[in-house]
């Protein structure tokens, strides 16, 4: 389920170290009508604006809270039946970054009007909104991924995998997308594994 407030953040995208400041000028307010205008000249369904921005009662970001720490912005919909993410935290407010991803998305469009629509889904493709790995590499079981036995009880595998995590995380030092999905397929291989026994 994709939330709304907080970010959810892709996790087959990383994190941007550091930041910029844009040359957008832009309000939030407006920032976030055009990036609603922009999604319904694509024909863009089911969207969700997911950031760290709270919410108002009838479900649209506040447009005047303090920025916060991460000014991350992903956009999740269902384009042509099939889910969609567009993500940005280049910039240091969540305003630009919405900017940045209607820019894009105006751009992608761009490219359907001046009769190029087989470059449009092919520049599509790499905006699918992906779920993580649900094994590793080939040959790769869950034990060699989290470096135990596959006969090491559930909660001794789980303290295993929370350690590695803690290391993998994309957030860490070293750690990456990959690494972490890796693990958390590994975990859920496991799980399963262990509860059917």
């Amino acid at each position: 389920m994709t939330s709304a407030y907080p970010l959810h953040w892709p996790a087959h995208r990383p994190k941007t170290r550091l930041r910029e400041r844009s040359k957008f000028k832009t309000s939030f307010a407006t920032a976030r009508d055009q990036l609603f205008a922009e999604l319904q000249r694509l024909g863009a369904r089911d969207v969700v604006l997911s950031t760290n921005i709270e919410l108002r009662l009838d479900g649209w970001p506040y447009a005047g809270r303090n920025a916060p720490q991460d000014p991350g912005v992903a956009v999740y919909f269902s384009y042509k039946g099939k889910p969609m993410c567009f993500a940005c935290d280049r910039w240091d407010y969540v305003q630009d970054n919405m900017q940045a991803v209607m820019k894009t998305i105006e751009a992608l469009r761009g490219i359907a009007r001046w009769g190029s629509g087989d470059m449009l889904a092919a520049a599509f493709t790499g905006f699918t909104a992906l779920p993580p790995p649900t094994s590793g590499p080939v040959g790769r079981e869950w034990w060699h991924v989290l470096d135990c036995t596959p006969d090491l009880p559930l909660d001794k595998v789980e303290t295993i995998y929370r350690a590695m995590a803690r290391l993998a995380h994309p957030d860490a030092t070293g750690g990456s997308t990959s690494k972490m999905a890796e693990l958390n397929a590994a975990i859920a291989a496991a799980r399963k594994e262990k509860s059917g026994q």
